[in-house]
């Protein structure tokens, strides 16, 4: 036996039989956890006084209330007092809950203000952000943040292997802002009704940062370590006090009105075909009780939804492009299954969508919240018709049980259905899906580390069971992982099994046949003595891959031998990387049989270097340049980004990637051309637009985007997509393939 299968096999071992003994540790301690001993804030009821609510913290209200502070330094150097003082206070009334925050600035006129659009990155600007962890679960919690010019940004949390940010999520809140000559102020109003909330308690877990971007400085009311931080609700501390608080009725309609126009070229025809359509629906939500929401949307259209940034795929296997209808991402925390495993059963881009293709959506329910410690969420949704694609029928349930302070177990089922119309609609096709998994979790190994380990299993039936001869092992995936996200070590290794024939019907694979090997250590120490270097960051990540057979199919080795954040938020980085790859098989990288890769064994060697300016400068950018060895040949890939910030609320952002590839015998080059505008004249009014080309597809596309928030709640959506073929060979430049219009109004009724 060799020194790497011997390696290989101890590994495994290790993998799986840690558990065993590190339950104890993982546990120890998991249940003394004591209120008492968490920093605190009180929640002031008004008492029926009516609050000013302009971005300064003037009334008289505000002044009787003690203003909590007392933050804490997470960078540049851990632990230390912040530069700046911040003030938070908290009120409530029966409807809303009410936070004061003043963010005290020796030097106002250097405080970084960028950005208007509501949920637009904040990386370039002053911010203030906050979590509400209503059910004290330390697993999930509501995120918000704003910047001095009152731009509004918010998501949800959820756990696992590491955090999930999730910002696609849009609650119904408000906030006024000031800038003044103390620093800069504001008011925040959340309605009660916009959250869930457990109304036996008058506890929430709750913490606050502050962002000082000319400084680089990061602020945490608590969990200030670097291996803690906003995002990880276990290192919350509480809010107390809140009583009499209501979500009245729960009951919220949303409905829509759309009118949309659009004109497509058939090539078989010659000609243009034109179509128009007026149309309503709805979304209704329901709270059956303060922790479970029920919904149902009628008729669903998600044309306001922005459109994918597109991808140039050089791989043998498909790419994951994100969720951004709103239907689909409220809950997404509950049904997301063994986070940073790779392994999606359920991946909602399977549901009224055909490569990027929307299919219409009839209908849909359901019902996504809490039972005690349990975490349940149940979804169906109706498809229509759409040219040769008949109605379908999807299903998804999820259940987690939550247990020690951070620790779940959970199943899933998912089932899709496809009607036939020579049997009267009766299914001809049900694919159904189950797994399992469970996530160990612990913030206090060794003192204050972190220490999570996960598993799961994932199997599903034959899709033709008449002719179907798989066995449970070909359809099904099964693996653990342990890590160690902490600073400035962290590490992590993972093992997982993937068989031959898996194929989740609404779940997202990109590679069948394998095991899969992959440890990673990282190295990042602060350089708190230093004027010019924050953090230089080493790592190597590697990963060996094999059939079922245990015959090696690939092994990628790579090398971070430095990333420098710099103290003026400049960052340079080096990686060097060495590739294995067996092909059993043609590989056509174009998919046009102009550049074939034959079967064979393949090492590469490579390097990469990135560069990327501090975000906050009015001008900003950054530059990668990969090259290396690629099959029979050689790549050259550049990827470029500039962004321009004139002036307040405008911002000019432009992508370029640049592939040239050679081959035995062949080559070719690609080309990716990507341009983002976007102007904001208010914090609720913003015009976008988005321009992107390739020269694989030959296809420059557009998408324009004006959006009006009248109030939180009620939007109006203006959209236009005008897609050209640019193809002088077909003596086609600029040839209009596709246009459409559409303008959505939509508006929110709460009881």
């Amino acid at each position: 036996m060799n020194f790497q299968n011997h390696f290989k096999k101890i590994l495994i071992y290790v993998i799986y039989k840690l558990p065993i003994y590190l339950i104890p540790v993982l546990g120890f301690g998991q249940d003394m956890d004591n209120e008492n001993d968490l920093k605190q804030i009180i929640g002031y009821p008004l008492n029926g006084i009516e609050l000013r609510l302009d971005g300064i913290v003037d009334e008289e209200f505000w002044t009787t209330i003690p203003g909590n502070g007392n933050f804490l330094m997470q960078e540049p150097k851990e632990g230390a007092k912040p530069t700046e003082q911040t003030e938070i206070r908290i009120a409530f009334d029966s409807q809303n809950i009410y936070i004061a925050v003043v963010c005290y600035d020796s030097s106002p006129s250097d405080i970084k203000t960028f950005q208007k659009k509501r949920d637009a990155s904040l990386e370039t600007d002053d911010r203030f952000r906050w979590i509400f962890d209503t059910f004290m679960d330390k697993r999930s919690a509501y995120f918000f943040e704003i910047n001095p010019l009152g731009l509004r940004g918010d998501g949800l949390i959820s756990s696992g292997q590491g955090q999930t940010l999730n910002k696609d999520w849009d609650g119904i809140w408000n906030a006024w802002t000031y800038i003044g000559d103390f620093g800069w102020s504001a008011e925040i109003k959340i309605p009660f009704r916009s959250i869930n909330f457990d109304p036996k308690s008058d506890v929430w877990g709750i913490n606050f940062q502050r962002t000082i971007r000319r400084k680089n400085e990061e602020q945490l009311w608590t969990g200030h370590r670097r291996n803690q931080g906003l995002l990880r609700p276990q290192n919350a501390g509480i809010l107390t006090g809140l009583v009499g608080h209501s979500q009245g009725l729960g009951l919220e309609i949303i409905p829509y009105g759309i009118t949309q126009s659009s004109k497509v070229y058939d090539e078989e025809k010659a000609e243009y075909s034109s179509a128009s359509s007026m149309d309503l629906g709805f979304d209704l939500n329901y709270n059956i009780t303060s922790q479970l929401k029920a919904s149902i949307t009628y008729n669903t259209d998600f044309a306001q939804t922005e459109v994918d940034n597109r991808q140039i795929n050089l791989t043998r296997f498909p790419l994951r492009f994100p969720e951004k209808r709103d239907f689909f991402l409220e809950g997404s925390s509950i049904l997301e299954f063994a986070p940073s495993s790779n392994v999606d059963p359920y991946f909602s881009r399977r549901i009224g969508l055909v490569n990027g293709i929307p299919i219409p959506i009839k209908y849909g329910g359901r019902l996504i919240g809490n039972i005690g410690k349990s975490n349940i969420a149940l979804l169906h949704v109706r498809t229509g018709r759409e040219g040769e694609l008949n109605p379908e029928n999807f299903s998804v349930a999820r259940y987690r049980r939550n247990f020690w302070k951070e620790s779940s177990i959970g199943l899933i089922y998912t089932h899709r259905s496809t009607e036939d119309d020579i049997l009267f609609g009766n299914p001809i096709q049900d694919r159904n899906t189950w797994g399992t998994d469970l996530n160990l979790s612990t913030s206090e190994f060794l003192g204050d580390n972190t220490l999570q380990f996960s598993a799961f299993f994932v199997a599903h039936n034959p899709a033709l069971p008449s002719v179907d001869s798989t066995s449970i092992s070909d359809r099904s995936v099964r693996g653990v992982r342990f890590n160690f996200p902490n600073q400035p070590w962290s590490a992590w290794v993972s093992y997982r099994e993937f068989g031959d024939a898996y194929d989740p019907a609404i779940g997202f694979n990109q590679r069948n046949g394998f095991k899969r090997l992959q440890p990673a250590i990282n190295y990042a120490p602060l350089f708190e003595k230093s004027q010019f270097i924050r953090e230089i960051e080493w790592g190597v990540y590697y990963e060996y891959l094999t059939s079922l057979e245990n015959k090696l199919l690939t092994e990628n080795l790579r090398f971070n031998l430095g990333t420098i954040r710099f103290e003026s938020g400049d960052n340079l980085g080096v990686e060097v990387s060495r590739g294995f790859e067996f092909l059993n098989e043609d590989f056509d990288i174009l998919g046009d049989s102009t550049v074939i890769v034959a079967p064979g064994k393949y090492v590469n060697w490579g390097y990469e270097l990135q560069a990327s300016s501090a975000s906050f400068r009015k001008v900003s950018g950054s530059i990668g340049y990969e090259a290396g060895g690629f099959w029979t040949g050689n790549i050259r890939r550049l990827v470029m980004g500039l962004t321009i910030r004139p002036a307040l609320g405008i911002n000019l952002s432009s992508g370029y990637t640049h592939a040239q590839v050679s081959a035995e015998n062949s080559g070719f080059s690609t080309n990716l051309f990507q341009v983002d505008l976007g102007l904001d004249f208010t914090p609720d009014i913003s015009l976008s637009s988005n321009i992107q080309f390739d020269d694989i597809s030959d296809i420059l596309g557009t998408n324009t985007r004006f959006r009006w928030i009248i109030t939180p709640g009620t939007d109006i959506f203006f959209v236009y997509n005008h897609n050209w073929l640019n193809n002088p060979t077909l003596n086609r430049r600029l040839f209009t393939t596709q246009q459409g219009a559409a303008m959505k109004a939509v508006y929110t009724y709460r009881f």
